[in-house]
């Protein structure tokens, strides 16, 4: 299954006017389960074919947030790659792929907290959400992902402090 590709993906790390992170818990019917480890993560999602990564990453944000109102602070340098683990292999991602390949972008959220209601949401992806400090994002998310999480972390930090 290593000669699997990667998917081209995007992440997005949303700040609020605080440097605290939007994160989201992942909805009861995915494969992690409701305040199992690895349930609170950032929005992320795949590149439409002929689709550019900031335009994939606004899309997304919509889709799976309904939050529109924002300003792009940065792009990471590098595209993040992770590998699912064997159990996920085949399963995971459409069967397609060895894992995803993701740029992330970091923007800044310009609305309300009152107006963020994932109810208007285009996908069941998230069930809650909150802000959160950035340093804890790499505990909140699921072991094969982490090390993408830390890389983030670490690209945004000049924005979270």
């Amino acid at each position: 299954m290593t000669d699997l590709p990667y998917r081209p993906c995007v992440g997005i790390m949303l700040l609020n006017r605080d440097g605290k992170v939007w994160i989201g818990r992942r909805a009861a019917n995915r494969v992690v389960q409701q305040d199992e480890p690895g349930s609170w993560q950032m929005p992320q999602g795949g590149i439409d074919k002929d689709e550019d990564p900031l335009s994939a990453a606004l899309r997304e944000l919509g889709e799976e947030t309904g939050i529109s109102a924002v300003t792009v602070l940065g792009e990471a340098d590098d595209w993040f790659t992770y590998d699912l683990p064997e159990h996920l292999l085949g399963k995971a991602l459409k069967g397609k792929y060895r894992g995803q390949k993701q740029k992330w972008f970091a923007m800044r959220y310009e609305g309300h907290d009152a107006s963020i209601d994932l109810d208007k949401a285009d996908d069941d992806e998230f069930d809650a959400w909150r802000w959160e400090d950035a340093s804890v994002l790499p505990s909140l998310i699921v072991d094969f992902k982490r090390p993408v999480y830390e890389q983030v972390v670490s690209a945004f930090a000049h924005l979270t402090a």
